[in-house]
């Protein structure tokens, strides 16, 4: 799980610094549409690289990067908003482009909060919040076990938090 590891170090030093990041995690659904709303990057995913990316001041630190295996396709990607009105109002534009995204795909996508510092993680249209380096961990390794035809229709860690979507 090198690429889980990486993203994983890289979002605990985001949130440390409470850099707002947004980071998409490819899974069985192509994102093409979404990559080319970015910039192109084609390298290999490490945590030194996506904090880069996320720093206040690099241009391409507003949007998402996706990631598609072991690489960082795209920075600076626009994600469609959720369309729920029942998508919690507290909730900021990372958040509510992380819960679109995952509801229209099957992608994971990890979001760090600038005002908190907080992690969390939408997948097919929950977000899980509140997540510490460890249930990062085991939540993005049970989203890339599951095989399609085992995804739950909702199911969480215990000590996450799950928003009302």
């Amino acid at each position: 799980f090198g690429v889980l590891g990486e993203v994983v170090r890289a979002v605990e030093g985001l949130a440390q610094r409470r850099h707002g990041a947004l980071i998409v995690m490819e899974r069985n659904v192509g994102l093409r549409n979404f990559v080319e709303t970015g910039t192109r990057v084609d390298a290999k995913v490490s945590a030194e690289l996506l904090v880069t990316l996320f720093s206040p001041g690099s241009p391409l630190h507003d949007g998402a990067v996706i990631v598609r295996e072991d690489s960082i396709v795209a920075a600076s990607c626009i994600l469609p908003l959720s369309a729920n009105p029942l998508t919690a109002i507290s909730l900021g534009t990372r958040h509510r482009a992380a819960i679109g995204l995952s509801e229209e795909t099957d992608a994971a996508v990890i979001v760090v909060s600038e005002q908190t510092g907080g992690i969390s993680v939408a997948y097919r249209g929950v977000l899980y919040q509140r997540l510490d380096e460890g249930q990062l961990r085991s939540e993005l390794s049970r989203i890339f076990r599951l095989r399609p035809q085992d995804e739950p229709e909702t199911a969480s860690s215990p000590g996450t938090e799950k928003a009302a979507v």
